[in-house]
């Protein structure tokens, strides 16, 4: 299966690092022109440069802005004021007591993971409906549907964002444009390195410590291993294809096997 993108415009969220840096290298590789977005000029550039030395045919157009902001998601709109495809991927997570998560910090969760992600597809999906094609995807999690004890308040916003990409695809319906959400396992990233450590001895050697973390907080994953942030960039850059037209309103798992349904 080959996937061609040449000739869309695809903006992925928070795509310095990470998730959405596999994503953003994954489109470019299929041809999209690809939106790199951070909080800061200086890192959207250094990500820019670290992709093109993968890709250096591609085109990447730097986006910068804190889109948790109304004015950082402005900033955005005004260097793309449209996009073809756009991956709801920012988002923040860490662990902590439940009791011990107070007002200001469940809102920035909802600010971050959720509110980030509609004010985003509001800016996009209008122009994708008027062209009659467009995707738009959101960065879902296991904790979901198997909310985590150790970050209640990070599980909640991405249930939410379940109920968020349904929502927006029923308002998509008909029109040609697809709406989905990807629901990622534990994955690879240098900040899951660190959220790993909050967990478990931080004198172990790295391959150690993942063991350990999955079989004690994560014993229910199929892969008993941690996702390769490029495992959920190919499922990404699936549902950005034609290949994908008649997937819409979809959870769609790489979580390893990490829950027996998309149900809580």
């Amino acid at each position: 299966m080959l996937v061609n993108l040449s000739g869309r415009t695809a903006l992925v969220t928070g795509s310095t690092q990470g998730i959405g840096a596999a994503i953003a290298a994954g489109l470019a590789g299929a041809g999209a022109r690809v939106a790199i977005n951070g909080r800061s000029a200086d890192s959207v550039a250094a990500a820019i440069e670290r992709l093109r030395e993968q890709w250096p045919e591609a085109e990447f157009v730097a986006a910068p802005g804190d889109i948790a902001t109304d004015e950082g998601a402005r900033q955005v709109q005004a260097v793309l004021p449209q996009a073809d495809i756009l991956v709801n991927n920012l988002g923040i997570f860490g662990a902590k007591p439940a009791l011990e998560i107070g007002d200001d910090e469940w809102r920035r969760y909802f600010e971050v993971n959720v509110l980030a992600s509609v004010r985003m597809t509001r800016a996009y999906l209008p122009g994708m409906k008027e062209n009659g094609w467009g995707r738009v995807q959101y960065i879902a999690s296991d904790s979901a549907v198997a909310i985590p004890a150790e970050m209640i308040h990070y599980g909640v916003s991405k249930t939410a964002l379940l109920a968020v990409a349904r929502g927006f695809a029923k308002d998509a319906a008909g029109t040609g444009v697809t709406v989905n959400s990807v629901i990622a396992g534990p994955t690879h990233t240098g900040g899951v390195e660190d959220f790993v450590y909050e967990l478990v001895d931080k004198d172990l050697p790295w391959d150690e410590a993942q063991r350990e973390f999955m079989r004690i907080h994560r014993p229910q994953s199929l892969l008993q291993r941690l996702i390769e942030p490029d495992e959920i960039a190919h499922m990404v850059v699936y549902l950005s294809s034609s290949f994908a037209s008649a997937t819409t309103g979809g959870a769609l798992r790489v979580d390893g096997g990490y829950v027996d349904s998309i149900l809580p």
